[in-house]
C-alpha cells in the first residue's frame, strides 16, 4: 500500500517548497503593449532608437549603416541585436554597406561578448516576418546570443520565464566599455 501525500490548501501569495520566480514584467512582451502600432518607421523602436542616448535605448555601439543595441526581452544575458539604421524588413533588401556592416558588427559583437561573458557558445541569427518568430518584423535585426552550458535550464520549459541574472543597463555599459576597449569608439551618425 503507498503512502498518499495530500498538500493542503495554499494561498497563491504563501511561500512554497519551491519558491516562485514571479516574472511580472514579461507581460508586457507576452501581451504585447511594446509592439509597434503598424510597421511604419514611424512607430518603430528600431528607428527610435538611435535618436535617443546609448544608455536609455540600450544601445552599444554606434556604426555607419547599422548599430547595436541589447535586446530588451533577452533569452539570455549579453542578447545583442545589430540592426541597420534605415527601416527595412528583409536582409536581400540591405544596400551592400548595410550588408557589410551588419557582417562586421555580428563578428565584433561576438567577440565583445566572448571577451566580456566568456559564454560556450553562440546562437546567431535573423528571423524574417512574423511566421518566422520576428517580434518586430518591420525592421532587420540580427541576433547575437551568447549561450552557456546548462542555460536551457527547466526554467523556460515549466516556469516559461528565464532568469537573466543581470541588469541591461549594467550589461550594456559592460559591453560598451569593452567594444571600444577593442574596437574604439563609435562613429557619430548623422543619419539617425
Amino acid at each position: 500500500d503507498g503512502v498518499r501525500i495530500q498538500a493542503p490548501f495554499q494561498h497563491p501569495d504563501a511561500p512554497d517548497p519551491f519558491g516562485r520566480l514571479w516574472t511580472p514584467h514579461r507581460m508586457v512582451y507576452i501581451g504585447g503593449q511594446d509592439k509597434p502600432e503598424d510597421a511604419s518607421a514611424h512607430h518603430c523602436p528600431f528607428c527610435a532608437a538611435p535618436g535617443l542616448e546609448d544608455a536609455e535605448s540600450l544601445i552599444v555601439h554606434r556604426g555607419e549603416a547599422a548599430y547595436v543595441l541589447m535586446n530588451l526581452y533577452p533569452y539570455n544575458t549579453g542578447h545583442l541585436l545589430v540592426c541597420p539604421y534605415r527601416h527595412v524588413a528583409g536582409y536581400v533588401d540591405t544596400t551592400e554597406d548595410e550588408a557589410v556592416e551588419i557582417a562586421r558588427l555580428t563578428k565584433q559583437a561576438v567577440a565583445v561578448l566572448g571577451g566580456v561573458s566568456a559564454p560556450a557558445g553562440f546562437n546567431i541569427g535573423m528571423n524574417q516576418g512574423d511566421v518566422a518568430g520576428a517580434g518586430i518584423a518591420a525592421h532587420l535585426h540580427q541576433h547575437v546570443v551568447p549561450r552557456w552550458l546548462g542555460d536551457a535550464n527547466f526554467l523556460p520549459i515549466i516556469g516559461r520565464t528565464k532568469a537573466v541574472p543581470q541588469l541591461l543597463s549594467d550589461t550594456r555599459r559592460l559591453l560598451a566599455d569593452a567594444w571600444i576597449e577593442l574596437y574604439g569608439p563609435h562613429q557619430e551618425v548623422t543619419n539617425a
